[in-house]
């Protein structure tokens, strides 16, 4: 349990500065005991109160890295029990399987080019999880040091015997991948090796009381790189434990549960299989194994993600710009619209579709809409003007026409006065783009 707000204000220096960005100490004390601030803000903590405050300035949820360099990925770190409260960080990590005594080259390329492109985004998978189904420590190694070899991605390995894991180490172990598992009867043997190669470690124990208490051996012995695994394998319990682990570590600041979770999928249909992981990335997992690498699986899961992780206070956009779309030439139409990612994308999706090349036009309205823009002041005449003539649209085509969405119409008027172009009235919604291109352009 953290200390309370009072408990650590009595060890600061209650200068009431405001150097740390909050108005008085006790309002900062009152942050650092709700996981709010670091303690690295306050510029005259004492050492000794630094020491003693270390529990309460640490995130409730610890972060824990898998992977060096490019792979490195960022786990835990995480403040909130509700995604709307503030905003969750670090994205869900996706691990593949594979089974080392399957084609692991062939299933590892294939997972190397798991890489989706979708609104301005770049979607991938972010391990390669080696099980040891075979159970022999030396087939293990080698389906490690032939995967280490395929691919560039962080590693998840699977083997609760530690002469295995102490074998796929030696080959790997530079590479920091998280090591499954600890559990009751290996986890002394285990968290030496993970100490020795400086990697994480998976606990896992059969219900939350054991989990804490493995916890808190493996701490003891000097490792704090954990990841935990309640046991659970059936989805309404798993998202039960997780729901109670992440509670009871943000809001009890339950230490032996401050530390990122990871699941595993049991469903045999690859869209069931997905649907459950859809659940796990909804309530708290961190990583999550799953045997499918399908893209068209793979694809709405890691769309959902990336929607569950993006700030809810802050619409996702794309830069002001002009943006070409085909072999522009001076006579290529030239559209507007804002630079909320959902509507340019689906306005640049509708006119690559018509073969017709073109000029897009991304008014920065702070990501909105174009009628919540319009509504808020944010996409009007003037505005526009400004944008066309900061980008040098005049210089782009030979031509001055202007199309406009049609639930603006209303502008058509004011902005062929603010600019003198001549404004075309374009469809209301984006899947209107192509018929009306072809009337107007081809």
């Amino acid at each position: 349990m953290g200390l309370t707000g009072l408990e650590i204000y009595k060890q600061l220096p209650k200068k009431n500065c405001a150097e740390c960005g909050v108005p008085t100490c006790l309002a900062f004390a009152m942050a650092l005991a709700g996981g709010k601030a670091s303690l690295d803000s306050c510029p005259y903590v004492t050492a000794e109160a630094r020491a003693n405050l270390e529990s309460a300035s640490a995130p409730p949820i610890a972060k824990v890295v898998v992977g060096v360099g490019e792979a490195a990925y960022e786990m835990g770190d995480e403040t909130e029990l509700f995604r709307h409260d503030k905003k969750f960080y670090h994205e869900t990590a996706i691990a593949i399987e594979v089974k080392d005594n399957e084609d692991v080259v062939a299933k590892a390329a294939k997972i190397e080019e798991l890489k989706f492109q979708r609104v301005g985004l770049e979607y991938k998978v972010q391990f390669v999880a080696v099980r040891n189904t075979s159970g022999d420590a030396a087939t293990f190694k080698q389906a490690v040091e032939k995967v280490a070899n395929v691919t560039g991605k962080g590693l998840v390995l699977i083997s609760e015997c530690p002469t295995a894991m102490g074998q796929a180490l030696e080959v790997v172990g530079g590479k920091k991948p998280l090591v499954y598992a600890a559990n009751k009867d290996n986890y002394e043997k285990m968290t030496e090796l993970a100490k020795t190669h400086n990697c994480p470690l998976a606990v896992v124990a059969e219900g939350l009381q054991n989990l804490a208490d493995l916890v808190d051996k493996i701490v003891a012995l000097g490792h704090k790189q954990l990841v935990l695994d309640p046991g659970s394998r059936e989805t309404a319990k798993v998202i039960a434990d997780f729901t109670q682990i992440r509670r009871l570590a943000i809001k009890k600041r339950f230490r032996s549960f401050g530390y990122p979770v990871i699941a595993f999928t049991t469903e045999e249909d690859p869209m069931a299989e997905a649907n459950q992981a859809v659940n796990y990335i909804s309530k708290y997992a961190s990583v999550i194994v799953l045997k499918t690498a399908e893209r068209a699986h793979l694809l709405p899961l890691l769309s959902w993600r990336q929607n569950l992780y993006t700030d809810p206070q802050v619409p996702i956009r794309v830069e002001q710009k002009l943006h070409e779309v085909g072999a522009v030439n001076p006579n290529s139409p030239v559209y507007v619209t804002t630079n909320f990612s959902l509507t340019y994308y689906s306005v640049e999706g509708e006119v690559e579709a018509s073969r017709i090349p073109s000029y897009i036009i991304s008014v920065d309205t702070d990501g909105l809409s174009v009628l919540t823009a319009y509504a808020d002041g944010k996409f009007e005449a003037e505005k526009i003007g400004k944008v066309m003539q900061k980008l040098g649209v005049e210089q782009k085509v030979s031509h001055r026409n202007l199309v406009i969405p049609g639930s603006v119409a209303v502008l058509k008027g004011k902005l062929e006065e603010a600019t003198g172009w001549n404004v075309i009235v374009g469809p209301r919604e984006a899947s209107g783009i192509v018929p009306f291109a072809k009337a107007n352009f081809a």
